[in-house]
Order: structure tokens, then sequence, then C-alpha cells
């Protein structure tokens, strides 16, 4: 059996209590089965995530080595060769040897496993999940340079999107034989029905509140600026919706300050991030999912919630209306339009939602199947 080497700008620890990363673990679960060993490489910057630590679990091994980095530009630049350093670094220190370098992100990961390939000949895959398509590659000089290096350099491209195949095909010249679409997936084993009344006692969550749910990263991105600005018009015709924000970052600040100003501290509740283990109960609980998203990729949170047969509403960017395709599945929108996000928010609330429907539709993309694919793209180069 061969090893496999995975580099990944984040990966959750041991107790899942660090879970960025979360969809690079829930794929290893799937593909580790058909290895002999597994390396992960995880490096992250001095002073952040200072309490990962290595481990292992079955066949796998994960690595967080430090590497010194700050939030400057001349660092910024040097980012890739950093991180290459680092994971140069393990694989010498323990003697790892690997047959396949699949990297997730093309920067800095991906620039890492093009520097890997080019030392030990060993062949690279390449997931590009969203902004490490329509953002990065875009910068000037230098940095797109960097990433044209990485795409000539991987043996295969994934990407999670036919909207990023577009963008990498169009844009930056790679050619259609060496992409795969594969999208990102779930755990349909965690991910599943649950009794809604069970689900909110466990929470703690009221009973005869109409229940809205976000899971996100508080950052510029998610557009939880327009999802508040949205519940202030909202509350005037519903007047028992309760709205949760699952997760932390840097505007959790700044939108405490908008809910007070909005006077909205009764009806959006900002909860700290939580265990992945407990987000499908949060999913069970609800009665719409709402990502209000300027920018995505394909990203795992709205899998998730298919998964639960919960409906989706949200924005038409990036894969997302390539899964949400139908009106049997969710509503979606212009990003940065609260108007329109109010709009499909009430028309959500008010249908009849077909939930098992929603979950059967959802089991395509369930984990197991999504690592079928990936494997049919490593037996190629195996």
């Amino acid at each position: 059996m061969s090893n496999l080497l995975i580099l990944t700008n984040s990966y959750p620890d041991k107790d899942n209590q660090h879970y960025g990363g979360t969809f690079v673990k829930e794929q290893v679960k799937y593909l580790s089965r058909y290895f002999k060993e597994v390396y992960i490489i995880s490096p992250q910057p001095l002073g952040i995530n200072r309490r990962l630590k290595d481990y292992e679990y079955d066949n796998v091994r994960v690595f967080y080595p430090r590497f010194f980095h700050l939030p400057m530009e001349f660092y910024r630049k040097r980012l890739g060769d950093n991180f290459f350093k680092a994971a140069f670094r393990i694989i010498k220190r323990e003697k790892l040897e690997f047959d396949l370098i699949h990297a997730h992100f093309t920067w800095p990961s991906g620039y890492a496993g093009a520097k890997l390939k080019n030392r030990f000949g060993t062949p690279l895959v390449i997931t590009a999940h969203g902004y490490d398509v329509y953002e990065t590659p875009f910068r000037s000089g230098e940095w797109f340079e960097k990433i044209r290096f990485v795409l000539n350099s991987a043996n295969h491209i994934i990407t999670v999107s036919r909207s990023n195949f577009q963008i990498l095909t169009e844009k930056l010249g790679v050619p259609k034989d060496r992409l795969s679409v594969i999208p990102n997936g779930f755990d349909s084993d965690l991910f599943r029905p649950m009794d809604k009344f069970e689900a909110r006692v466990n929470l703690g969550i009221p009973q005869d509140k109409r229940v809205l749910l976000n899971v996100a990263n508080l950052v510029p991105v998610k557009g939880h600026r327009y999802l508040i600005e949205s519940i202030g018009k909202i509350v005037d015709v519903e007047k028992d919706v309760v709205l949760y924000i699952v997760g932390n970052g840097p505007l959790r600040e700044e939108l405490e300050n908008q809910i007070r100003r909005l006077n909205l501290e009764r009806i959006v509740r900002l909860v700290d991030a939580r265990p992945h283990s407990e987000i499908p109960f949060w999913m069970n609980a609800a009665d719409l999912f709402v990502l209000p998203s300027l920018n995505e990729g394909n990203p795992t949170v709205m899998f998730e919630a298919l998964g639960v047969g919960l409906p989706f509403v949200g924005t038409a960017v990036g894969g997302i209306p390539e899964v949400v395709a139908s009106e049997d599945y969710g509503l979606l929108c212009p990003p940065a339009d609260s108007e329109c996000l109010a709009e499909k928010i009430l028309i959500a609330l008010d249908k009849e939602w077909d939930r098992k429907k929603i979950r059967r539709y959802a089991e395509q993309f369930g984990w197991e199947k999504v690592a079928g694919q990936i494997l049919r793209v490593y037996t190629v180069m195996l």
C-alpha cells in the first residue's frame, strides 16, 4: 500500500476543539482506508493556535510545525517559502516517505506542495477551494507568478465548483484535462435528521420560536452585517423569529454594536464557536439555515444543513447555486442585498418544505461518495 502526504492550511486538533479545516479531516476519514500511512502537515505561525499538539489516530499522523510570520507585506510574500520549510523540516526529522502529495488551497499549501514535488519527484494533487481561485491569483506581479507556478506544477487540480473551474481554465489557462470538479461534502452519519423538539431541549432553545441559524466565522466575507440588517426588516412582519449565529471572529464586537443599534438584542443571539459534534443539534433545532456570504467556494455548512433536511437561504455566489439548484432545497438572492435576503427568509418561513426530499438530495454529497471521486484522481498517479 502507498503512503499519502496531505498539506493543509488548517486541520482540527485531537479533540476537535480547534476545527478549522474540518472538511479535510472528514475526507481523510475515508481516504485513509486505502493507504498504509497518511501524514498531515499543517504548519502554523508562531503565536497562533498555540494549543495545537501533534497527534496520531488510526494510521494517520498529524504535525503542526511552527514558523515565524508577521501580518506585513514582506512576510506575506515569504509565507509560501516559510510554509514549505516548516513542512520539509518535519519530513526530514520524521523520515517520512510518501507516494503522493495532496495540498488543500493553492496558497500557501499548494505552493509548498509544488516545491516538495520538485524536491522529491512525487506526484502532486491540489484542491482549489474558493478564495484561492477567485482572489489570490489576481494579485499583480510576483503573487500571480507564484500561483502560476503552483498550478503548472500540479499533476491534477481538483476544484469544488464549476464557477472555479471556469476561472481556472479561462483566466488562468489550466488545461481542462488536468482539472476535476469534486464538491465538498458532509458526514452523513453525524449530520442526520433528529427530532426538533429534543434538539431544542438539548440546546435550551424555545419551542415557540421560528429559528433561523447561521454557522460561520465572524469575518467580512460571510456577510453577517446584511443578515442582521435583514432581521431588522423581518421583525416588523414576523414577531416570533429568533436568529442564532454560531461562530467567532474579529467582527464580533462590530456585530454586537450593530445588534444594539437596531434594538435586536432579544432577536439576534451571538453564540461562540461550538464543537463540530454539536452543530447537528443546532441544525436540527432550526427552521432555516441562512448563509449570506459575499464570496464562497463550496461551503461545507451548506451540505451539512441540507444533510439534516434543513432548507437553505443564501446568496448566489461560488458553487452555491450549483448545489441549491432547485427551490425544493432553498432560496437564493444576490450578495450584499439585505432587502432581498429578508424577502427570501419570509418566503421560506411560509413555505412547506419536504425535509425528507432535501435529505435524500444531500446524500450524493456524503463524504464517502466524495472520497470515492478523489480516489479515482489518485489512482491515475499511483
